[in-house]
């Protein structure tokens, strides 16, 4: 198990906010419920934008890990978190799921944006905004290769470089 620094005292919170929630979204790309668990409050709650399939809050961490497990099996989804804004009290990110749509023979991308709020150097909330469609969702002309992101091909970023590791085809 990696110790990872608690964002809302370290030195460098974005790079705390960064460790943490790549660790936690390497889990959910594994569907690994243990790794999960190493970055979840036990009283965690994730928020869903409405009127997406399944949009009602997961709350409780091992609620929540085993919800992306499931989700993680039944859409071969990996998820790459692409920029970051942090504090000590709260991390905004962008990210991308890598996702195969039932029937489909091409991996689409779903872009979108979530906030988090830690507690006790743990996530304690995730508010999350985006809407997932059976085809690739971002925006229009947006240079995201240039700017470091994750692209067709390429299931990674320059922020979260091992995101391909992780899920469909990784070695976790």
């Amino acid at each position: 198990m990696q110790t990872l620094d608690d964002p809302s005292t370290a030195a460098d919170p974005t790079d705390a906010w960064t460790a943490l929630i790549s660790r936690y979204y390497d889990g959910c790309s594994a569907g690994d419920v243990d790794l999960m668990l190493e970055t979840l409050h036990p009283e965690v709650v994730h928020w869903f934008l409405a009127p997406n399939t399944g949009s009602a809050a997961v709350a409780g961490a091992e609620h929540l890990a085993r919800y992306w497990r499931k989700v993680t099996g039944m859409l071969r989804a990996r998820w790459v978190v692409d920029s970051i804004c942090a504090t000590t009290e709260q991390a905004v990110i962008e990210w991308t799921m890598w996702w195969q749509p039932e029937g489909g023979t091409e991996r689409v991308a779903t872009r979108g944006a979530e906030w988090f709020t830690c507690e006790d150097g743990l996530i304690r909330e995730i508010r999350s905004y985006y809407q997932m469609r059976p085809a690739t969702t971002e925006l229009d002309g947006f240079p995201y290769a240039e700017r470091g992101y994750s692209v067709t091909g390429a299931e990674r970023s320059t922020i979260h470089p091992d995101a391909e590791q992780y899920g469909p085809g990784g070695t976790a």
